[in-house]
């Protein structure tokens, strides 16, 4: 059966829906919590919640009733189980990527519930939960969760502490490189109709950077970063050496003027036997701790190559030259912004404290 629209409504039940979301208005206004407004109100916390961020985005527009588009085909607890399977990744039902595509999720409404919807009503469906159209994080599958929990919780806090005992900075290093193919970015486009990026298509060379993001309580947090072209030509390396790595760390203490507690993955370069006896014979200003493998989460200089490769999504570069411009003038700007790094310490979930 197909229901009208406004279901059927008449002008007095209307007219009461109408002044039931102006009151929750009222509460948004005032600054009443989602509960209390649904209590007061007589409705789902739900419903209150859609509200909200209708009025939030629209105004009173936005909660103005458009008269019900039928009955709800599936109910709240429904809506909820719905929520926490779509949560589990599209792998854990059987497909082979992890796109959650509109005609996915109607596929698995009718799994669970044998209900037929359309792709536009999942649409609606979704938008009306709160769901949207986004662009994903990334997590390697191989990454260790039981080993970055204790780093987490207590190879990072006994460096902390060794930080704070020794007057030290918390320096993190990390790696990146940039092509001469820049990073794709979203952009505006007329619907129907892909929007097309033009690059180079020829030209060869990679720009290596390594950096370190440095804290300290009371301090002006830093940056120190070495960047390296490669063109291609022989006998030229291709990226840093163990010795690249070192003069990074002795350049950052000379410039911090301060013992160094320093924190990096397990890169191959960074475990060579040159490397090691640097620590062993500077363990009066240098104490190294090592990051788990594939969790760039516990890492805020990744939160720095996000910001330079954000800035240059899109970019047609005419040669290396232009690219390696491109990363200094970032780097350069993130430098003399210390709340951008502060940022990519919080984007971590860690503290200094």
């Amino acid at each position: 059966m197909r229901y009208p629209q406004g279901g059927g409504l008449t002008d007095a039940e209307r007219t009461a829906r109408e002044r039931v979301r102006l009151q929750a208005v009222t509460g948004f206004e005032g600054g009443d919590k989602n509960r209390e407004i649904a209590a007061a109100l007589r409705v789902s916390e739900r419903s209150v919640e859609r509200w909200r961020r209708q009025w939030r985005e629209e105004g009173l527009d936005g909660v103005a009733s458009k008269g019900s588009p039928g009955r709800p085909r599936l109910s709240d607890i429904q809506i909820e189980k719905l929520e926490r399977e779509l949560e589990r990744g599209p792998l854990t039902h059987g497909w082979s990527d992890q796109r959650w595509t509109l005609a996915r999720v109607k596929t698995m409404i009718g799994r669970l519930f044998h209900v037929s919807y359309t792709v536009e009503g999942t649409w609606r469906l979704l938008r009306r939960h709160g769901w949207s159209w986004q662009q994903p994080a990334r997590r390697a599958i191989e990454r260790d969760d039981d080993a970055v929990e204790p780093v987490e919780t207590g190879g990072l806090a006994a460096g902390k502490s060794t930080a704070a005992v020794n007057n030290a900075w918390v320096v993190f290093e990390d790696e990146a490189g940039q092509s001469m193919t820049p990073p794709r970015a979203r952009t505006w486009g007329r619907q129907g109709s892909t929007p097309v990026i033009s690059v180079r298509g020829r030209g060869s060379g990679r720009v290596s950077m390594a950096g370190t993001t440095c804290y300290k309580p009371g301090e002006r947090s830093r940056l120190i970063y070495a960047i390296r072209e490669y063109r291609g030509r022989k006998d030229e390396p291709k990226g840093f050496g163990w010795k690249d790595y070192r003069d990074l760390i002795l350049r950052a203490h000379t410039q911090l003027g301060s013992p160094i507690v320093l924190a990096w993955d397990n890169l191959r370069m960074h475990l060579v036997a040159p490397l090691r006896e640097f620590f062993e014979a500077n363990t009066d200003w240098l104490t190294v701790f090592q990051l788990p493998t594939y969790a760039p989460g516990l890492n805020p200089q990744e939160g720095i190559w996000s910001l330079v490769k954000r800035d240059m999504g899109n970019l047609a570069a005419a040669d290396l030259g232009q690219i390696t411009r491109a990363v200094k003038c970032k780097l350069k700007m993130i430098q003399y912004r210390p709340h951008l790094i502060d940022g990519c310490l919080a984007g971590t979930g860690m503290t200094l404290d």
